[in-house]
């Protein structure tokens, strides 16, 4: 039953337990600077005191703050102001002297808590460390004496989840990755679509997808409103547009109806072309339809890897007013229809980097993407060309989890840290951390928080979080596990890579070993380099890795879920390796060669594997698109 309290609020902890609790180990992100003081805060006396609760979004951090200290079994009563003389037990304010942008002062003493905003967001920052602080009241039966002054580096700190290749996952899905982004302050969620919108008039294109509806958008946009985080409409409107292009509705205004040769060989179908009227038309008719169900000033419109422009319709005009100059009109055509929707555009830069003499001549409302998902992408250089341009900016670095089915965290921990210390010492506005689900979305979410974590941590505060320890955090804060195993588990499967001995860009070697099992190990770019000794060197860390997530005693909502899609991955990565054992065994290096006896245990081994992706799928994502992610798996069936 919850304590009704004017007094005391927590048993006095024994000295000789209280002083082994480390309490910057319950802190993620670890804030800019902490004095933890002698003792513990013992009792407070008084009632929750706040002046400004005529503001709706200090209220959302004052009723944080009382189901916190609920869940310590104790009920404050509210004020929003003090008596004669009385102090208060916990009282929040907004205190703009703080001076830092969404900063906060957090001070815990036998007096009470002191939390002080710079700003609403800055107050809300504050409640997150509290609460995260209540995990040690829980378990010690008292808080720490603490003074805490924090403050961000990044004003946007995003994350953004592709939902357009195969997997886009359940409204309860994307609810719980929302809370869990929140406690480490992110700020900014994206979904980036292609064709996963349910526009009303296209549903040629949305159909088999199970897109997000505009009534699931305006209850997501309110649900991350609730927590401080601006849900970013993100529709691309340049490139990535097969899925619209492929229909013959659409295919007039493609760039290229037919395959032509660009820079990526031959391709079609994938852009818009600048060139006809119709495409400018199309997208005014989704920005229309799309933007007003969020609540943001902002979208992100896309308009990266466009490789077909000046290759089919455009050529001529691209070759007399020279290719940057056409990208650059179409992108300000485009802009157009973003102001009339009363939004600022966000647009991925990496088109406009090959072109930086015109770098000046965006408009300065204008956001620029910088994005790079390799550990050592030139963010240093880039960022310098945007900033000297007086353009707001964002370093765009990912999670490394897409095309590798268990991640590849060494690539993705040095390419965010990258990321972070070029943003900040170039003065970038945002961090937007992006995963990506290129080739059917193999990777399960799992695999994707240890890069999640760092990332967020490193959005608000690069020195300070630069060297935390991710698997701890992984099991204290993501996973729950009691015996502080499964973090490190995930941390190393998603370096199982590395022992291979071949790394390979943008994706890892378990992947390619997958998507090129048709080709003889003489002719695959990556698979030529692998070794029989190293694979399964490879395959032997990786059985030791799920041995050790037997010990993993997880006490998280989908600990179970989480077992199972490790597993599924580990064991899509075993069979790809057993495959390449074969394959080197065989005349010629080729999977026609292997046994009759290899060749049937490889089909049933990954039948089953299929059978496994199917359902798991559907534990946290939507039907649509499952079918295209299981046929690229069949395709690889297929070969043997």
């Amino acid at each position: 039953m919850i304590k009704y309290l004017l007094s005391v609020i927590v048993v006095l902890a024994c000295l000789s337990g209280w002083a082994s609790v480390d309490v910057k180990q319950y802190l993620l992100p670890q804030p800019k600077k902490i004095e933890v003081l002698q003792g513990q805060a013992t009792h407070f006396n008084g009632r929750i005191i706040c002046k400004n609760l005529v503001e709706p979004a200090v209220m959302r951090s004052v009723n944080r703050v009382k189901q916190i200290m609920l869940g310590l079994g104790y009920n404050y009563p509210l004020a929003s102001v003090a008596a004669l003389n009385e102090k208060a037990a916990i009282e929040l304010k907004i205190d703009a002297s703080i001076g830092q942008k969404q900063g906060y002062t957090l001070q815990i003493s036998n007096d009470g808590i002191l939390l002080a905003g710079n700003d609403a967001e800055g107050l809300w920052n504050g409640v997150l460390t509290l609460e995260q602080l209540s995990a040690i009241a829980q378990k010690e039966g008292a808080f720490p004496m603490v003074k805490i002054t924090d403050w961000p580096d990044f004003e946007r700190r995003g994350v953004m989840l592709d939902i357009s290749r195969d997997k886009v996952p359940t409204m309860a899905s994307i609810y719980k990755l929302v809370d869990q982004l929140a406690k480490w302050k992110i700020n900014e969620f994206q979904l980036y679509t292609e064709h996963t919108f349910a526009y009303q008039n296209h549903k040629k294109v949305w159909e088999n997808a199970s897109p997000m509806t505009a009534e699931q958008v305006i209850e997501l946009d309110a649900y991350c409103k609730e927590r401080f985080i601006d849900l970013v409409p993100n529709q691309n409107s340049f490139g990535h547009m097969r899925r619209w292009l492929k229909h013959k509705e659409y295919v007039h205004l493609a760039e290229c109806p037919k395959p032509a040769k660009t820079i990526w060989g031959m391709m079609s179908k994938t852009s818009l072309s600048p060139v006809e009227p119709g495409s400018l038309k199309l997208v005014e008719e989704l920005f229309n339809e799309l933007l007003p169900n969020f609540s943001s000033e902002y979208v992100n419109i896309g308009c990266d890897e466009t490789v077909e422009l000046g290759c089919g319709k455009s050529k001529a005009i691209c070759k007399k007013e020279g290719k940057g100059n056409v990208y650059l009109k179409f992108l300000l055509e485009l802009k157009k229809l973003v102001d009339a929707n009363n939004k600022k555009v966000q647009f991925w830069g990496d088109i406009i980097l090959h072109h930086p003499e015109l770098i000046p001549h965006l408009p300065k409302d204008m956001t620029a993407l910088i994005w790079g998902y390799g550990a050592k992408h030139p963010f240093k250089k880039q960022c310098a060309q945007f900033q000297k341009a007086g353009l707001d900016f964002y370093v765009c670095p990912g999670t490394s989890t897409w095309k590798t089915i268990m991640g590849r965290n060494k690539n993705a921990f040095e390419n965010l840290l990258n990321a972070a210390e070029n943003g900040k010492a170039y003065g970038a506005k945002g961090f937007l951390n992006t995963n990506w689900g290129d080739n059917g979305h193999w990777q399960p979410q799992s695999v994707c928080y240890p890069a999640y974590l760092y990332g967020a941590a490193l959005a608000w505060s690069v020195e300070e979080n630069k060297s935390v320890d991710i698997a701890h955090f992984l099991n204290q804060q993501v996973f729950e596990d009691r015996n502080e195993v499964i973090g490190q588990v995930i941390v190393d499967l998603g370096n199982a890579y590395l022992e291979t001995g071949v790394e390979t860009d943008n994706s890892n070697i378990f992947f390619q070993m997958l998507k090129e099992a048709h080709k003889p190990m003489d002719k695959g770019r990556n698979i030529k380099k692998l070794k029989a000794e190293k694979v399964k060197q490879a395959m032997a860390f990786i059985n030791e890795k799920l041995k050790a997530m037997d010990n993993a005693a997880m006490i998280c909502y989908d600990g179970p879920l989480v077992k199972e899609e490790l597993q599924q991955a580990a064991n899509l990565c075993l069979h790809a390796c057993q495959q390449i054992l074969y394959k080197l065994e065989a005349k010629g290096g080729s999977i026609k060669n292997i046994t009759a006896k290899q060749r049937e245990e490889l089909k049933e081994e990954l039948k089953a594997l299929i059978t496994r992706h199917q359902h798991l799928w559907l534990k946290r994502n939507r039907p649509g698109g499952l079918s295209d992610s299981s046929t690229k798996l069949q395709s690889v069936l297929d070969k043997y």
